[in-house]
């Protein structure tokens, strides 16, 4: 029976409650992560767990439990359902009050969901590439919170996935910003080209663990806006999210990009970070 973090209890999936007036879904008030679970272990664990409580600080929303709280307990919900590999869900909402547009006066406690799902390694496409199309950046300007507002995202998203694209690669006007679930990565006579982690992009956890990498294997890393035109010239071009990991993009709108495979660099990012996974079960 699947277990579900309820607010502080650990629960069984049918007894949870969620109020009809619920802010998160009525107004996708609210914030969330998703973390990677490698062999039982939660990978970055400490690094989601900041991002979850830096998005809430934004929208000022309180989280009614310590860091290490909630670190506790999401490890006891990997063991009650019995996780090998896959990942965590978790998110935060406001709470539940009469609907509103300004938050609720006096506030309300905020509720807190979290479940486990069984994932595999997209190990194939890892080696060899997906497809990403151009689209649109049409979403607010806050990008680098993680909220539950998702319908911009959603939208790229099915675009991508109704041209046969496993991912939308963004832009406002030229400037390539990130894609609809992930960071973008151009690269260049061996050089990484990223945008930089401003209000128009999120931070991405995985991201951080690829600059790790390109400092580990000696590569330059230029947090430095492109177009969409340098991005077809470049000589590789790789996405990144907790469940993608160092994904090789070899086309982009059916345009072939560097030789049409996962390039050289790639694969060495790929191979510095499957050293940083607790357990390597390889690519």
């Amino acid at each position: 029976m699947v277990k579900i973090l309820w607010n502080d209890r650990i629960i069984n999936e049918e007894d949870v409650k969620i109020g009809f007036e619920d802010r998160g879904y009525q107004f996708g008030d609210g914030v969330y992560e998703v973390i990677k679970i490698y062999n039982g272990d939660v990978f970055t664990a400490t690094e989601h767990i900041d991002r979850l409580y830096e998005s809430a600080d934004k929208i000022q929303l309180v989280i009614p439990y310590t860091k290490d709280v909630l670190h506790k307990m999401l490890y006891e919900l990997i063991e009650l359902n019995e996780v090998k590999n896959g990942q965590i869900y978790l998110q935060v909402t406001r709470g539940t009050s009469p609907r509103q547009h300004n938050f609720p006066t006096p506030a309300v406690e905020s509720v807190l969901t979290a479940y486990t799902k069984e994932t595999n390694r997209p190990l194939s496409q890892l080696q060899t590439g997906v497809k990403a199309c151009f689209v649109e950046d049409m979403r607010w300007l806050r990008c680098d919170i993680k909220s539950l507002n998702l319908l911009g995202n959603v939208l790229a998203k099915q675009e991508a996935v109704s041209k046969d694209c496993f991912e939308a690669i963004l832009h406002r006007g030229e400037v390539i910003t990130e894609g609809s679930s992930s960071n973008m990565y151009g690269i260049k006579n061996g050089v990484l080209y990223t945008h930089p982690a401003n209000n128009l992009i999120l931070n991405g956890i995985t991201r951080r663990v690829i600059f790790a990498c390109c400092e580990e294997i000696g590569m330059p890393v230029v947090e430095e806006a492109f177009t969409k035109q340098q991005a077809l010239e470049m000589d590789e071009f790789i996405m990144s999210s907790t469940s993608a990991e160092v994904m090789p993009i070899v086309s982009i709108d059916d345009q072939m990009i560097g030789s049409g495979t996962r390039g050289q660099w790639t694969e060495k990012l790929q191979q510095a970070f499957e050293k940083k996974i607790p357990v390597s079960v390889g690519i």
